[in-house]
């Protein structure tokens, strides 16, 4: 069967419109660490899925998956050690004496609901401030968050603000201090506004690195005194951690890298390494507060299954000391990139954390105007080399560049001979 063939079968039985990767999309069917292998054998170096963390098909999780879904997986109206081993291991890694308890869930976007409906019920507040280029997910009240743009949401209780950057600041020539006033000052009015409108904030919720908005340079200062500005107006600091958290950026948590202490945290993606597995994680009495208004229930969440395999992903990540890894090649990656930025003008910036890495597209440097399709261009030629990378950003100009933890050195100077080969194409 073609490709072309079982694209045509996937779009009768999934409907039109589920969205595909690259102008010839791939049909992939099996992987392995870092690599994925097509229908014809191809091997290609994943640098796009942060979801298998540590490595597609890694032999101890799925060796913790078969011996538990072999010997026991049922719902969490049980007791089971396994489940609360794993809760209280989850909570630990979060150094903030707040973060004691978690509310399992299979996803993300439950993950965040649970997050902002908490937020809600402890304050006694409705109104929710997040950027205007996130994305947090699909369900009815997330996925009003996701890309309101300068428009803002149509929903009165929702406050939209720039999200912070330099690379195109909201105001020009600001020393930084001042840039990062210019941006609280945006949240000083949304809080006002929720205030004068409704009954307040209830929560500001973020990407810890705002891996969906291009992952910008942040203000220095920025997010600790946002943090300060909604908790004195009674809100809470919401820190989405599905995709910077679990050591994508070399430290546990993406809230380390820019500089604030969380209320509620979510967690989700790589936490199974495919397995559904997410979780929302704040203090005792926020939990138990969500839970006394709720009885919240999750028919997959908090099993012995996902316990298994939360567990041995963290073993997997602590015992091959993938944080280390992550913090020195994502720094070398980056650092690479950063130097070819003066070989072609269309590199307008290289931004990023650990494996978690940017490279903005332009058409102008100097205007800095986004060129998307020239990051699309790029991505599916590096495709064509055997390099996996997606459009990403507000602009849908950045190539994003998240490859699994257990991506290597090797991994690294292959990429940037495909980089430099697809450069030299293109350029000219």
């Amino acid at each position: 069967m073609t490709s072309a063939d079982l694209a045509a079968r996937r779009e009768q039985a999934l409907g039109a419109g589920a969205p595909l990767f690259y102008r010839a999309p791939l049909h992939i069917v099996r992987g392995e660490g870092a690599y994925l292998y097509d229908a014809d054998g191809r091997r290609y170096v994943d640098m796009y899925n942060n979801v298998p963390c540590v490595g597609h098909a890694n032999p101890r999780v799925v060796e913790a998956m078969t011996r538990q879904q072999a010997t026991l997986n049922v719902h969490s109206r049980y007791l089971h050690e396994g489940v609360v081993a794993f809760a209280e291991r989850l909570a630990a890694l979060h150094e903030s004496p707040a973060i004691e308890s978690v509310i399992f869930s299979c996803s993300g976007t439950e993950a965040n609901e649970v997050a902002l409906r908490m937020a809600r019920f402890a304050t006694g507040k409705r109104g929710i401030v997040f950027t205007d280029a996130t994305y947090h997910g699909n369900s009815d009240l997330v996925s009003q968050l996701t890309r309101v743009g300068a428009a803002g949401p149509k929903n009165p209780e929702l406050r939209a603000i720039p999200f912070p950057q330099t690379y195109r600041p909201l105001e020009a020539e600001l020393s930084e201090g001042a840039l990062a006033d210019a941006y609280l000052g945006r949240l000083r009015a949304a809080i006002d506004s929720l205030e004068q409108e409704g009954d307040g904030i209830a929560a500001l919720i973020v990407c810890s690195i705002f891996a969906n908005e291009g992952l910008p340079d942040v203000p220095a200062g920025f997010m600790a005194r946002a943090a300060e500005m909604v908790r004195a107006a009674g809100g809470l600091v919401i820190a989405d951690e599905v995709q910077a958290g679990y050591g994508r950026t070399g430290r546990w948590w993406g809230y380390d890298v820019t500089g604030f202490t969380p209320d509620i945290v979510v967690t989700g993606k790589p936490m199974g390494n495919g397995l559904p597995l997410a979780a929302t994680a704040a203090s005792r009495a926020l939990v138990d507060g969500f839970r006394a208004r709720t009885r919240y229930f999750n028919t997959f969440a908090s099993s012995p299954l996902q316990a298994a395999v939360g567990m041995a992903v963290l073993d997997v990540i602590e015992r091959e000391g993938l944080l280390a890894n992550v913090a020195t090649i994502g720094a070398e990656l980056k650092q690479a990139l950063v130097e070819r930025k003066p070989r072609w003008d269309a590199i307008g910036d290289v931004r990023g954390h650990g494996l978690f890495i940017g490279v903005e597209m332009v058409k102008d440097p100097e205007a800095r105007t986004p060129d998307a399709a020239l990051a699309a261009e790029l991505c599916n030629r590096l495709k064509d080399r055997g390099f996996l990378t997606a459009p990403a950003g507000a602009f849908g100009n950045v190539v994003k560049i998240r490859p699994p933890l257990v991506f290597s050195q090797g991994d690294a100077e292959a990429f940037l001979d495909a980089f430099d080969a697809t450069v030299a194409d293109l350029h000219g």
